[in-house]
């Protein structure tokens, strides 16, 4: 396996900056917002992106698989992890490290949107949209990426890589 640097730490830093600046300016500088990050890929984002917010924000945290220790998605989503406390009534962003057949994140958005939030936007670090299998809504996008394994920055293969601090393209080496 060989890693090729995709996107710097320096850039990943200013844009979670600039996601979180959108997020509180649409929500209003008062407003609670509650952030829920996709384990395990998210955390990372989520950790980062918390810190950069002003004003009333909590979190939570919601696990589902659709990959098990393969690079492509299986296409069946299923719940893992839920939340530990009610979203009824408030204003939910889901925090998700990357979208590309979509099928995911058109699961969460159901699932979460069928618990009478105030009103359910999402977040994504990274946007495949090559990869999209249903029309899913990306209301806050940090990266649109070409249809490379990515790996760095809470995203892994096989549960390593995680820990780089720079999202990378994860190739095969022959």
């Amino acid at each position: 396996m060989s890693l090729t640097p995709l996107i710097a730490r320096e850039d990943l830093q200013a844009r979670v900056q600039s996601l979180a600046a959108e997020i509180r300016r649409d929500f209003g500088p008062g407003v609670p917002v509650h952030l829920v990050a996709v384990l395990k890929g998210a955390f990372m984002f989520l950790s980062d992106l918390i810190r950069a917010m002003d004003g009333p924000v909590s979190c939570d945290f919601i696990a589902v698989s659709s990959y098990g220790s393969k690079s492509t998605s299986s296409g069946e989503v299923r719940l893992t992890k839920d939340l530990d406390r009610s979203i009824e009534g408030r204003h939910v962003v889901i925090v998700e490290d990357i979208v590309d057949t979509g099928l995911t994140l058109l699961y969460l958005q159901e699932i979460l949107g069928a618990r009478d939030p105030k009103s359910v936007k999402t977040a994504c670090l990274l946007n495949k949209p090559s990869r999209r299998k249903v029309d899913v809504r990306v209301d806050y996008i940090g990266f649109t990426i070409e249809d490379r394994f990515v790996v760095g920055y809470g995203l892994d293969y096989d549960e390593r890589y995680r820990n780089l601090p720079f999202v990378a393209v994860l190739e095969e080496v022959d």
